[in-house]
């Protein structure tokens, strides 16, 4: 996922937290904050209670390529921070993928038709 679709400071991550609305699902929370830019920005976190630092990065890994991958269904204008839950290091990647898109769709976030990627010459 490039840079600038990610979310990296502390300051964004608490704002997310603290100005969004938040959807629950057994193995992730997702929250979900209007940043009035043309795309969408997404940050993860994985708590030390999941496991340790291979397993977290291992489901951060996951989860952004997830995420990477349907970005074109995505709504933009939104800062969106998933943040994992126990149980996701025991799910399947085809559990993980239903999570992510049951909340987005939750969420409002999830289009049908995704979007037409811009052609740069």
């Amino acid at each position: 996922m490039q840079r600038q679709y990610r979310l990296r400071e502390k300051r964004q991550f608490q704002q997310v937290r603290g100005e969004g609305r938040c959807w629950a699902h057994p193995l992730c929370v997702l929250c979900v904050a209007p940043n009035h830019l043309p795309y969408s920005r997404f940050g993860f976190s994985v708590s030390r209670r999941i496991g340790g630092a291979v397993v977290r990065n291992r489901v951060k890994r996951q989860l952004r390529e997830i995420v990477r991958r349907r970005m074109a269904h995505i709504k933009p204008g939104y800062d969106v921070v998933l943040i994992a839950r126990r149980p996701i290091v025991r799910a399947t990647h085809e559990e993980r993928v239903n999570a992510v898109e049951t909340l987005l769709r939750r969420a409002r976030l999830w289009m049908s038709e995704p979007m037409e990627e811009e052609v740069s010459c």
